[in-house]
């Protein structure tokens, strides 16, 4: 964005306090990179439970949450049930295993039945659990499980791993089945692709199929076909998958095969409205307040920079964690809301510009990432050196995708400057860039302010946004919906650097038009300054109009796409 304008609670904690030095001397280091996961479904991909139960019926698979992939566990712990989804597995006598998984909630446990266990208590982010245990003499089977606390509200898990060998080898089948053979996709749609494979070999017999999109595990079937769900509209995968043994041996990969997701009028399914709020100037309001009273439930935050050797800070002076951003990530996230970064801006030292390759950027962002469990990020990218750089746009998108291969599930959004009729020859070069290196950018955002828009404000950002449609239509051979589907605005409320005024009534005009051809992102800078100021001109954190407080962020929150 234009610098100039960025810049029984007593019981329960004594039970939770005997439960911690149960269980605190259980944690131990994971398993070995050898190890392999006995447990099927264990990120909850296939879309059901099973072979988890649950109690009271209160588990369940949801898309929203997850750590990584499409899909988590959600269980909705009441006062009386907390919720323990579990799974029985083979294992075998006199053996180390290793649990581990990925929690967020209120005191979430997991552990084995009859075993240790560990907890935490990670409400606005997951937080990584792991504890060992052997087993007994003439023990062939563990109950494996995952609760919250009575009363402690819902819990979410994913990612659960027991590494060891499985049961059922009679402890001395080391030898790993063949590669399956043959994989190839026997169908897709625009959120699944069915795929099917030729049967591996083993010493014992093979048990399980492990499908996997890149490097991540999204099913386990036990036949020699499988069907991925929860995948995005047109979006490249790769899969592969390994033939498991009873004692937990692995085959190498078999081929790879690399599938489109089909349009479908859905475009990437991805709806987001996230005005922009920034930590770093312009009196940041206290993000919960403004949830409160507007019903918004995204933030854009800026801005990542880079605070030197590649390093992503907020504004490359702020901590990435423990700092005001992590302060108010934690509040939108506690509140039932959440955040997407933005990296760039229009001045400072940017990552794009400053990493040295595409790869050491794509680390950079994986940070990010990686700090917060994140759905999504945007590359703001402005000024001469990323926008007006047509290789550092190529060294962003590459990254783009990087990150989006390495991440299954995060959607990226490019953010970027725009003439009153559309994308000019850098917009235009930087879409022809993301179509040619095969980048499955989902939201290309244009920002219709300090454009020459003029009096008419709505006018002029309509056919901006309509110059954006027909150069995605033209780039990727989309029809009218699909395109819409792949679009964003990002505005300014008030006066903007160049006079422009965007009135709350010319904003409602525009909400209107965005949510009428169903965009995928409806964003404006900024909510720090989304009060009133009449006459006040250009300012940090006030509209330099008349409006009532967080009006503009009331009227984004209608965006529904």
């Amino acid at each position: 964005m234009r610098q100039t304008l960025r810049r029984s609670r007593r019981r329960l904690l004594a039970l939770l306090g005997t439960a911690a030095l149960a269980f605190g001397g259980a944690i131990a280091l994971p398993g070995t990179a050898e190890a392999a996961n006995i447990l099927t479904n264990p990120g909850f991909e296939s879309g059901g439970l099973s072979p988890w139960t649950c109690t009271g019926n209160l588990g369940s698979v949801v898309s929203s949450l997850v750590h990584s992939g499409s899909k988590a566990l959600q269980g909705a712990v009441t006062s009386s049930d907390d919720a323990q989804c579990s799974q029985t597995v083979a294992v075998q006598p006199n053996t180390t295993y290793t649990l581990g998984g990925w929690v967020r909630g209120s005191y979430v446990y997991l552990g084995v039945d009859g075993g240790a266990s560990t907890w935490t208590t990670s409400p606005s982010a997951y937080s990584q659990l792991s504890v060992s245990f052997t087993t007994g003499a003439s023990q062939t089977s563990a109950t494996i499980y995952v609760h919250g606390w009575y009363a402690q509200g819902t819990y979410y898990a994913d990612d659960i791993s027991l590494d060891g060998p499985g049961g059922g080898g009679g402890g001395g089948d080391t030898q790993a089945p063949t590669a399956p053979s043959g994989l190839t996709s026997t169908g897709k749609s625009s959120s699944s692709v069915s795929l099917q494979w030729n049967a591996s070999s083993d010493n014992v017999g093979v048990t399980a199929y492990d499908v996997y999109s890149g490097s991540n595990q999204v099913l386990s079937v036990s036949g020699t076909s499988a069907t991925v769900g929860g995948l995005s509209p047109s979006t490249a995968y790769t899969f592969t998958v390994k033939a498991r043994d009873a004692a937990g041996n692995r085959s190498a990969a078999s081929n790879s095969v690399g599938v489109t997701t089909d349009a479908g009028s859905g475009g990437t399914g991805f709806k987001q409205a996230a005005p922009y709020l920034y930590e770093g100037w312009g009196d940041p309001p206290n993000p919960s307040t403004v949830m409160s009273a507007t019903g918004i439930k995204w933030f854009t935050m800026a801005f990542v920079l880079d605070s030197g050797g590649c390093t992503p800070a907020w504004d490359g002076s702020r901590p990435l964690t423990g700092g005001a951003d992590q302060t108010a990530i934690n509040q939108i996230r506690s509140a039932g809301g959440d955040v997407v970064p933005s990296f760039g801006g229009w001045q400072g030292s940017k990552l794009g510009a400053n990493c040295s390759s595409a790869a050491a950027l794509a680390g950079a962002l994986q940070k990010v990432i990686d700090a917060y469990s994140l759905k999504a990020i945007d590359m703001d990218i402005e000024n001469t050196d990323e926008f007006e750089n047509e290789a550092v746009q190529a060294k962003i998108l590459t990254a783009l995708k990087t990150v989006k291969a390495n991440n299954p599930g995060l959607k990226t959004i490019v953010t970027f400057g725009t003439s009153t009729t559309g994308p000019t020859y850098y917009g235009n070069r930087l879409i022809e860039q993301a179509q040619s290196l095969g980048a499955n950018i989902d939201v290309f955002t244009i920002m219709p302010f300090d454009f020459g828009g003029g009096s008419d404000m709505y006018g002029s950002t309509v056919n901006a946004a309509e110059g954006l449609k027909a150069k995605l239509k033209s780039t990727f051979g989309w029809d009218d919906a699909t395109a819409y589907a792949h679009m964003g605005i990002s505005g300014m409320n008030g006066l903007s650097d160049q006079q422009e005024n965007t009135t709350p009534a010319i904003w409602t005009q525009i909400r209107d038009w965005a949510n009428s051809h169903h965009i995928a992102r409806l964003a404006y800078w900024a909510v720090n300054r989304d009060r009133a100021c009449p006459g006040g001109g250009v300012v940090s954190n006030c509209s330099g109009i008349s409006q009532n407080t967080w009006q503009f962020t009331s009227i984004t929150a209608g965006f529904t796409g």
